[in-house]
């Protein structure tokens, strides 16, 4: 939080952060690793990989799939953790709001996975 008006102008890039940062963070990641181990065992029977950067990298073996999982996802967690504290005029919200969305949709995703594991013939 800005201490003073001229400080609330300018980006902050470097900060402290909570437990609940780090819990988001956390959160993140293993919903990630956990969509990409649902991902291998729909494939395993029979679906296909419907975003095209992840198929790529499917081609070349489920360690490969994984790995660039982990690392795209971190990448991403770490650019909205750089730019946590710049505010989005556009949506009015700051982009710390943007690790619950993140969160929210790894879940939807991975609540239909478990639908699809558990309905599908």
């Amino acid at each position: 939080m800005a201490r003073r008006d001229e400080d609330k102008a300018r980006y902050y890039f470097f900060d402290r952060y909570n437990q609940r940062m780090f819990a988001a963070i956390t959160a993140i990641l293993m919903l990630s690793i956990f969509d990409a181990l649902l991902t291998l065992i729909l494939i395993e029977r029979g679906s296909s990989e419907l975003n095209p950067v992840m198929a790529y990298f499917l081609e070349y073996g489920p360690l490969p799939f994984i790995i660039a999982k982990y690392l795209l996802t971190s990448f991403g967690v770490l650019v909205l953790l750089i730019f946590k504290n710049v505010f989005l005029n556009r949506i009015n919200m700051h982009t710390h709001s943007l690790f619950a969305c993140v969160i929210f949709a790894f879940s939807t995703v991975i609540v239909w996975e478990l639908f699809l594991l558990f309905t599908a013939p």
